[in-house]
């Protein structure tokens, strides 16, 4: 029970690796806070994780500021505080190659993604620095790290969410806080399933072909799992993970290599 006591606030937090995550941190004790956009997903999700008080959800749009601090807000007051922060929302919007992209949906891919995290930090700080003890995660992604044709404002807005992860960290490195970016590679969530044939378009090939497209580019040449990025979450939000801060590690089975 490594996080009995503390209290874990996530983005996305009712499908996907969100939900892998919050299965993690509840099975190790901590109570958990997850934000959407679907009320009745939200509800149907409580009642499946089967604990109580120790979980409730807010309804809300991650791209809209008063949304996200309202979230950080409900749960320092729903539960207590506020020691964990995984900003998981985010996604890629709209590919285009650059001379068709909009700035709408430039724009949409930095509320999406860099707006969020630093709404929900910013917010989270408060409590986490006044308790001498947090740890903000960052999903981020291996696009951060790289790059590909039609990712443009998805790729720059993960590198922007990394570098944000590696400036705050020495910030608030002798406060007690951590703050890192986990950068998955391809996981196949419903999200994927859902968005992807889109995504494949969008790059010129079939759904199929781009799947296998991501898996060969790994070095165990299949996708990763939810479980393997939960575990690291899980690392990260322990106190055993309190000598990790900084850093955006690699969960893409060996895509990126650094």
């Amino acid at each position: 029970m490594k996080l009995e006591g503390k209290v874990a606030a996530i983005t996305g937090g009712t499908a996907g690796l969100g939900r892998g995550i919050a299965e993690a941190f509840l099975a190790e004790g901590a109570s958990v806070a997850l934000m959407a956009r679907n009320p009745d997903k939200g509800q149907k999700v409580l009642d499946e994780l089967g604990v109580g008080d120790r979980a409730f959800f807010f309804a809300g749009d991650v791209m809209k500021q008063e949304d996200v601090e309202g979230f950080i807000d409900a749960t320092v007051s729903g539960l207590g505080s506020i020691d964990i922060l995984v900003n998981n929302a985010g996604g890629a919007g709209d590919l285009q190659p650059m001379v068709d992209l909009s700035d709408e949906a430039f724009d949409e891919a930095m509320k999406w993604n860099v707006y969020s995290t630093f709404w929900a930090t910013r917010r989270a700080l408060k409590t986490m620095l006044a308790n001498q003890w947090g740890r903000v995660i960052n999903m981020s992604s291996m696009e951060g790290k790289h790059g590909k044709p039609v990712f443009t404002a998805y790729t720059a807005a993960k590198h922007a969410v990394n570098g944000m992860t590696k400036s705050l960290a020495r910030e608030v490195g002798t406060e007690g806080v951590t703050v890192n970016s986990i950068c998955p590679g391809l996981v196949i969530t419903d999200i994927i399933k859902n968005n992807g044939p889109a995504t494949a378009e969008a790059m010129g090939m079939e759904f199929d072909a781009m799947i296998d497209m991501f898996a060969q580019e790994a070095a165990i040449k299949r996708p990763n799992t939810v479980e393997e990025i939960a575990a690291v979450a899980m690392l990260l939000a322990s106190p055993e993970g309190g000598g990790i801060t900084g850093a955006t590690i690699s969960v893409d089975g060996g895509t990126a290599q650094y």
